[in-house]
């Protein structure tokens, strides 16, 4: 009688705990649901203020009311091209290209367990502007030779197919070479110097107009958005961001050893391959059209992961959201802080990038890995 009551005991007891641990997690759940949902607002209000913001100020109700004139009639004024051709197009990339940085930069930073792997440390935004000043400065392009300054998407392609090489080496890297994640972010900022002392080097003898232009590439720079850009930047990140969305229990898994998540049945190698591809392709989406803006796959994700922690599922989204608030805001105090001048957007996140850079560099414990 007395065993069947300690029985009885125990199962209760375990049953309690059960409950009380499916409570902490339903509410870690919702914790982080709430985080997601109140960055999105973030961005939303972001965009608002940056909106009303300028060498022109317009307030929040007149530029509501110009978005609405714009939808629904053709009524044309200075408010309405200011907003609606200069600032919006502006607004609407730096949330993309925000998005796009910090997704990639979250996917690498799961896949290579090192919180220093981001777009800018992997070299890829820094070919992405080699590609861009070959173009600018010499004329040259994969698609031929020609004016191809005035022909703005064979730029971009330029710019594009430059930004894989870096990829293709770090990938190179980890199917034949297996490196320790340490080694792996050595082998991309060896691929940023080469990349920018190539960009340096073409720009020694060049013209003065080239080279500022070029400059602005390899520093990031929102000034050239326009409508234009919109949509294929959109269409990278429609066809990139779900896959990677859907592998973001396999790199939870990952996190917890190779030799783990090989035992439960993830394919290690091709995982890695499949999201160093992806995050590849869609860095070089998006800083083909803005340039090499660091830091933001840098910032967003480490954040994110100290707030709401390393479940990818919803560390991603968390991270997309910050990194278009932290774009946004960038590009507000580029283009306020020495108005009627606009400073290039990449200086910006720099300046906020890189303490933190160090501090992730000088950092010895590790708190998610």
């Amino acid at each position: 009688m007395t065993a069947s009551r300690e029985t009885i005991s125990k199962q209760e007891k375990a049953k309690t705990e059960r409950a009380q641990i499916t409570a902490r997690y339903n509410k870690s759940i919702k914790k982080k649901i709430f985080f997601i949902f109140f960055l999105f607002i973030l961005v939303i209000i972001a965009a608002g203020i940056a909106a009303t913001i300028g060498a022109y100020q317009i307030s929040f109700t007149e530029v509501y009311s110009i978005l609405f004139h714009c939808l629904f009639h053709n009524v044309e004024s200075y408010e309405q091209y200011a907003v609606w051709d200069l600032r919006l197009p502006r607004i609407l990339l730096a949330i993309l290209a925000g998005v796009g940085l910090a997704v990639a930069g979250t996917m690498m930073q799961g896949i290579l367990k090192n919180p220093l792997a981001e777009p800018y440390t992997m070299g890829i935004a820094s070919g992405a502007a080699f590609g861009a000043a070959l173009a600018i400065i010499l004329g040259t392009s994969i698609f031929g030779t020609g004016a191809v300054v005035d022909d703005r998407y064979l730029l971009i392609g330029n710019a594009f197919v430059f930004a894989l090489i870096p990829a293709f080496v770090v990938l190179a890297f980890v199917l034949y070479r297996k490196p320790t994640p340490g080694v792996l972010v050595l082998a991309g900022i060896s691929m940023l110097y080469i990349f920018s002392a190539l960009t340096m080097l073409i720009e020694v003898p060049a013209n003065p107009d080239a080279v500022k232009v070029a400059q602005f590439w390899a520093i990031g720079s929102l000034e050239r958005a326009s409508w234009q850009d919109i949509f294929p930047i959109s269409l990278v990140l429609a066809c990139c961001i779900p896959l990677l969305m859907w592998k973001t229990w396999d790199v939870n898994i990952l996190n917890s050893g190779d030799e783990t998540a090989e035992s439960i049945g993830v394919n290690v190698k091709r995982t890695k391959i499949f999201i160093m591809m992806v995050s590849a392709i869609l860095t070089a989406g998006v800083v083909c059209f803005v340039g090499a803006i660091g830091f933001v796959g840098l910032v967003a994700p480490h954040i994110c992961r100290m707030i709401i922690g390393a479940d990818n599922r919803f560390l991603l989204p968390a991270s997309a959201m910050f990194g278009a608030v932290l774009l946004l805001l960038a590009d507000t105090i580029a283009r306020t802080i020495m108005a009627p001048l606009v400073i290039p957007i990449g200086i910006v996140t720099a300046i906020i990038g890189t303490p933190l850079f160090l501090f992730l560099v000088l950092k010895k414990k590790k708190e998610y890995w």
